[in-house]
């Protein structure tokens, strides 16, 4: 008796355009996550790319991304996307338990909320990178809306970020637990193969996202401070050298 195996969807990533950055494949994490989670599944796809996450609108009505298109159905939110990719590909589970598969998702979770906070923080509230973060942002708006837009935009960010408890005590308390929380990273981080279990699965995915999004040029001393943890650091080059060859995205 023989099989057929069922043929994979078109699938396609809709999300934000390239960053230019060697490595980094958007500037939203939850993107990145998309896109890694996509080749650790050894699954093909193509992209669809806008400047204004809102153009994808039709397909999510909060206008965020990405949005995962399995052939004509939409799937909205990162979370959901990983879950979906996981059945169509190699499993992104943690392990063959369900205390393992849990924890994998409670990694998912604080790296979604806990690191993202810093991260937001770090491109939108700090002085420092906020230069390099509005050119690399708004480089293609018109001058004069460049003029008015970015900066009303950082002070709603702002906002937010204080009402989260992110930015709420200042920028000093902010980065001290940021620091606390790499130390704790690094102290936790494995030294050889993977988060939990004996896999890649979407702890590495999810943790990976938000770290390498806080390690490029728009954010320097954010990272610099992750370059000082050394078994955190090897742990991400393991996922990134895993999750970026060979490249199958397809420009759309």
């Amino acid at each position: 008796m023989t099989t057929t195996r069922r043929a994979q969807p078109i699938l396609t990533l809709c999300e934000l355009g390239d960053t230019g950055i060697e490595g980094l494949e958007s500037f939203s994490p939850f993107c990145l996550k998309a896109h890694r989670a996509l080749r650790a599944a050894g699954l093909q796809y193509q992209r669809r790319t806008s400047a204004r996450p809102d153009a994808f609108k039709s397909l999510n009505a909060t206008g965020q991304v990405p949005v995962l298109l399995v052939g004509d159905e939409p799937v909205a939110d990162s979370t959901r996307i990983v879950a979906r990719i996981s059945q169509l590909g190699r499993s992104l589970d943690a392990g063959p338990t369900g205390r393992e598969r849990a924890e994998a998702w409670l990694w998912e979770e604080l790296a979604d909320t806990a690191l993202n906070g810093f991260l937001v923080a770090a491109r939108w509230a700090d002085a420092r990178n906020w230069p390099a973060v509005r050119d690399a942002y708004f480089a293609e708006m018109p001058a004069l809306v460049r003029a008015i837009v970015p900066a009303r935009l950082r002070a709603n960010v702002v906002a937010t970020l204080v009402a989260r408890d992110v930015w709420r005590a200042g920028e000093d308390e902010c980065w001290r637990r940021y620091e606390a929380l790499l130390d704790q990273l690094e102290a936790r981080a494995p030294e050889r193969g993977w988060w939990v279990g004996d896999r890649l699965s979407v702890a590495d995915l999810a943790l990976f996202a938000q770290l390498r999004a806080l390690r490029t040029p728009l954010t320097p001393w954010q990272s610099s401070r992750i370059d000082a943890r050394p078994t955190l650091c090897a742990w991400l080059d393991r996922v990134d050298e895993a999750t970026r060859a060979p490249a199958v995205a397809i420009a759309a």
